[in-house]
């Protein structure tokens, strides 16, 4: 495999890094072929239809991240004419802490910070609108690897000093438990323990997103995503083959150049000991977290939430009190089952009607749930579903009997469902500061140390999430100048 800029490619997997990756390479004139192991492509993007006619979300559901992302800057109008749209709910997400107190993030700060008690308003609009003011420019400096010369070194200061905090300081400048809450449920995004260094980044990004661009779903479901995705590689002269399950390099060395938007592990079993020691070393060492047990439920009518916010919000969180968050959230982290996982629940269709199904008389929608657990948690489908449902149920009484069907997976279902979730963990790899900074490893992350090979899934950085960037920066690597390369 040639070192020069290639002109065929392969990508292993279609997942949004691999499809980024693809996109930005037949951009540059590359001959890109996509080849996926299952019959759809798409990987945490795809959806499926129930029995009923319901459209359910396989990973991915909300996207806080997409719009605000550099890839979507340069490739947004294309998919948006090729279908793709984004929709927001009146409330983009609410933190439900129990029976009669809730706390609300809106797409507007001043809406935001309005809701919160007290001096907390002030505080938080004081906290999150400069930088959501600027939030273009914060995605540029942070949807990256960390070591890189900032284009804004200012901002790229400020907002590392409010990243780089313990997630557990960061809320404890507010008074009120609702702001806390509110701050610390956003936070726990990063399956992390929130007392460690640095565990208020994803929170903090996520915050400053949601400001500028909302927590929207794409109409239609997440497939809409892929789809899109798919219609402008086809146009850009790209091709997917799916169905074919790459389990050694040798079945791809007629490209000049192979992008793995795999986890490290099955990269590491794809390319065997042609990767250099030091490498190897460097993958093994790298570590998963917490896992997910998730619950797709089809219910009649909505949920029937004690909070009015809730009932109108794409995103409901269920933890309690930020101090409780944080307690499950370290049980995860050192293997231990909470008696009250932080639990996320997606309500789609209160931002795409669309989503909603007539079905024998009735009104369905599809309600999307999944509780944070540890790493190598086993539970039956019923016990998973108990664990969840038992969370919904307590902030909406009554729950229970609005469902009509569901489908359970514990985290080894999570990873069947999609190859690149290891053990449950859908984040493609620890949150923690070390692996904030290294990801896979500290130096050219994108890089596999094999002639013309590189990795571009979340195991790289910047990390989980539906933001394309681990994708586009590794085509940039692999083609420089195809992608936002600096």
């Amino acid at each position: 495999m040639s070192k020069s800029t290639p002109s065929t490619a392969t990508v292993v997997g279609s997942g949004p890094n691999g499809l980024a990756a693809a996109l930005v390479l037949a951009r540059a004139g590359v001959e890109v072929t996509v080849v996926e192991a299952e019959a759809t492509a798409g990987g945490g993007l795809r959806s499926s239809t129930d029995d009923h006619g319901v459209r359910h979300d396989h990973c991915a559901t909300t996207f806080p991240l997409a719009q605000a992302s550099p890839f979507f800057r340069e490739f947004g109008s294309a998919l948006a004419g090729h279908g793709l749209e984004f929709a927001t709910a009146p409330v983009d997400a609410v933190h439900v802490l129990d029976a009669t107190r809730s706390a609300s993030l809106l797409t507007s700060v001043a809406d935001t910070a309005a809701g919160l008690p007290g001096k907390d308003g002030r505080l938080w609009h004081a906290s999150f609108g400069p930088l959501a003011d600027r939030a273009d420019q914060v995605t540029d400096e942070f949807l990256r690897p960390i070591l890189h010369l900032p284009r804004h070194p200012l901002l790229f200061a400020g907002f590392g000093v409010q990243a780089g905090l313990p997630a557990s300081w960061s809320w404890r400048r507010f008074r009120s438990p609702e702001a806390r809450a509110l701050l610390a449920g956003i936070m726990a995004h990063a399956f992390t323990p929130l007392h460690l260094p640095g565990s208020s980044a994803a929170g903090t990004m996520l915050t400053v997103a949601g400001h500028a661009h909302g927590w929207p779903v794409a109409v239609g479901g997440s497939q809409s995503v892929a789809d899109a995705m798919l219609a402008e590689l086809t146009a850009l002269g790209g091709s997917v083959v799916t169905g074919e399950r790459i389990t050694d390099l040798s079945q791809v060395t007629d490209a000049d150049a192979v992008l793995l938007d795999t986890s490290v592990e099955d990269a590491a079993r794809i390319l065997g000991d042609r990767v250099p020691d030091r490498i190897a070393r460097t993958w093994r060492r790298f570590r998963r977290g917490p896992a997910v047990a998730k619950v797709d439920y089809t219910v009649e009518g909505g949920i029937p939430w004690s909070s009015p916010d809730a009932r109108r919000a794409a995103t409901v969180h269920l933890g309690g009190t930020a101090d409780r968050v944080a307690a499950a959230e370290k049980d995860c982290w050192q293997g231990r089952l909470p008696r009250r996982p932080f639990t996320l629940v997606g309500q789609p269709w209160l931002a795409d009607p669309s989503r909603t199904v007539t079905h024998g008389g009735r009104q369905l929608n599809p309600v999307w749930a999944y509780a944070h657990v540890p790493a190598g948690w086993t539970g039956t489908a019923q016990e998973t579903f108990d664990l969840v449902t038992s969370q919904i149920e307590d902030a909406a009484p009554g729950f229970r009997d609005h469902v009509v069907d569901w489908s359970a997976s514990d985290p080894a279902g999570v990873q069947a469902t999609g190859r690149n979730n290891t053990g449950g963990d859908i984040s493609g790899g620890a949150n923690d500061l070390v692996q904030l900074l290294a990801r896979p490893r500290l130096l050219r992350p994108y890089d596999t140390g094999v002639p013309g090979v590189y990795l571009c899934s979340s195991s790289t950085a910047p990390g989980g999430g539906v933001h394309f960037m681990c994708g586009m920066k590794a085509a940039d690597r692999c083609c420089p100048g195809a992608g936002d390369g600096r």
